[in-house]
Parts: structure tokens; C-alpha cells; sequence
């Protein structure tokens, strides 16, 4: 089972989840509800690929695409989630990437302006107002 975690945001405490195993990226339930309806739209065995790259205002950005289960490498770490109420899915990282958002959150919003995949993460020491890169 998935270990909740209580983090802090702006307004009120947001629970977020670890994979299975206590590990990988936190995960807020919108964030998980989105991510299992557009795993569903994908079809096949695919699993989400998250990392970072060079780019972007702050000299970092994220990354997250979805991939084949047989594009896995084999020094990427898998965490897997299990959602209450939906399927469980999988989440990959290459090793580098996960030195810098190891610990991150990873949320949802479906408001208008600002909505869309929203990152916290703790190892930034400068983020840019798109929410989309960051420093470290």
C-alpha cells in the first residue's frame, strides 16, 4: 500500500503519496486521478517517464512523457503507485534526474489560468513563475 505524507502548501495540507515501496516522487490524489485518465487514453503497457533537462528559465525543466514498459533502462528507477480506486501505474526516473527532484511533489489543477501538472520540489533553490523550471 502507498504511504501518505502530509506536506505543506500554500493554503492548507495537501496529502501526496510515495510508490509502494515509501520511495519516488510524491503524488497528490488530482495528480493521480489525472495521471490514471491519461495512462487510460495511452493504451498498451505504458508507464510515465519523469525527469529533468537542461532548459528553461531557471536553467533546469521537467520532463514527463509517457513510454513503452519495454523502454525502461536499466539503471532507471521504477516506483509504483497505487491509487485508491483506480488502476495502479508506474513511474520511471534515470538515475541523474532523480539527484534533482527526489523528494518533489507532483500536483494537479484544472483551474483556468495556472492549471495543468504543478511541481514542488525541495531540492530547488530558485523556481521560474511558469512553475516549470527551476535552479539548483
Amino acid at each position: 500500500m502507498s504511504s501518505p505524507v502530509q506536506t505543506p502548501s500554500a493554503t492548507a495540507a495537501v496529502t501526496a503519496t510515495a510508490g509502494v515501496d515509501g520511495k519516488g516522487i510524491l503524488i497528490t490524489e488530482p495528480a493521480m486521478r489525472q495521471l490514471g485518465t491519461l495512462m487510460a487514453s495511452q493504451g498498451g503497457d505504458k508507464v510515465l517517464r519523469v525527469g529533468v533537462r537542461s532548459g528553461g528559465c531557471s536553467g533546469m525543466s521537467y520532463t514527463m512523457d509517457f513510454i513503452e514498459g519495454a523502454e525502461i533502462l536499466g539503471d532507471d528507477e521504477t516506483y509504483t503507485y497505487e491509487p485508491a480506486g483506480a488502476p495502479s501505474f508506474r513511474v520511471v526516473c534515470d538515475p541523474k534526474s532523480l539527484l534533482y527532484i527526489y523528494g518533489m511533489q507532483l500536483d494537479f489543477s484544472s483551474a483556468l489560468i495556472g492549471g495543468g501538472f504543478n511541481f514542488t520540489n525541495p531540492n530547488a533553490s530558485q523556481t521560474c513563475g511558469c512553475g516549470s523550471s527551476f535552479a539548483v
